[in-house]
């Protein structure tokens, strides 16, 4: 799915998280929120989403968040 969100118009970037019990957090950036529609309903990513709800996935949740600003700080290498 990453690899087609990839190549999907719109979109911005993916970071995955997983913790030590296994459980993970995904998170996608789109460039409008009519990217975002588009992505949920792709008919791939429909089907990804239906496999996973049978097999992979006892629960998850999907939110939908606007990055008003974001702030990076780097230590200098020396």
């Amino acid at each position: 799915m990453a690899r087609l969100a990839e190549e999907s118009d719109g979109f911005l970037g993916m970071e995955s998280y997983l913790d030590a019990d296994g459980r993970g957090v995904t998170i996608s950036y789109w460039r409008t929120p009519n990217a975002i529609r588009k992505w949920g309903q792709d008919p791939r990513h429909l089907e990804a989403q239906s496999t996973g709800q049978k097999i992979w996935y006892e629960q998850y949740s999907l939110r939908i968040a606007k990055v008003v600003s974001e702030t990076v700080w780097q230590r200098d290498k020396m």
